[in-house]
Formats: structure tokens, sequence, C-alpha cells
């Protein structure tokens, strides 16, 4: 399957009350296969539940709480060559900073 490079772009107001549930990275690069696989590849890169000693662990995943799988608060762009990156190479995020401190103490 070909990959392409996609920019997650936040487009919701800083003062959005919707980022205190799902903080923003900033904008950031991924290659993906669409669209959509640009939101998944994004969310995977944020530390998940299941990935530490916190609650609710026990098998649910808060993958589907990212900030990037909300359409209110992240658009989707594809992106050309202009950004240096190549389609060619792993699907991943490739630029751009994917903060790990989406889970707070309070919740652990």
């Amino acid at each position: 399957m070909p990959l392409h490079i996609y920019r997650l772009v936040p487009i919701a107001a800083p003062d959005d009350p919707r980022w205190d549930n799902a903080p923003s990275h900033g904008e950031i690069l991924v290659r993906a296969a669409s669209p959509a696989d640009a939101r998944i590849v994004a969310a995977e890169a944020e530390l998940d539940f299941l990935e530490v000693d916190a609650m609710p662990a026990e098998g649910t995943s808060t993958r589907m709480a990212s900030a990037f799988r909300s359409e209110k608060l992240y658009t989707v762009i594809e992106a050309g060559s202009e950004y240096g990156f190549t389609e060619t190479g792993e699907r991943g995020v490739i630029d751009g900073l994917v903060r790990v401190d989406t889970i707070h103490p309070t919740q652990v």
C-alpha cells in the first residue's frame, strides 16, 4: 500500500475546553496510507494507559481519546515534498513532537 505525507494541524482555539481532555501536540507530520490512517499513526505515538501502571488499564486503551482522532481539534492535510520528506519509508510520525505526558498523575 503506498504511503503519503500528512500534516496534522490543530484547528481549535487554544482556550477550547476540549484541549482539557486531550492536550495539543502542535503540528506534526506523519507517513500514512490515508488521512484516517494519519490520525491513527499519530494517536499510536502517544502514551497509552496500557503502557503504564495506570487506571483504567485491564485492557482498556485510551487511543480513541487522542486529540488527533478529533476532527474538532485537528485537521489532516496531505503534504507534498515541500517539507523535505519522501513518501518512501516506514509508516509513522516523521516530524514534530508527540507528547508523552497525556496521562496525568491524578489518573495513575
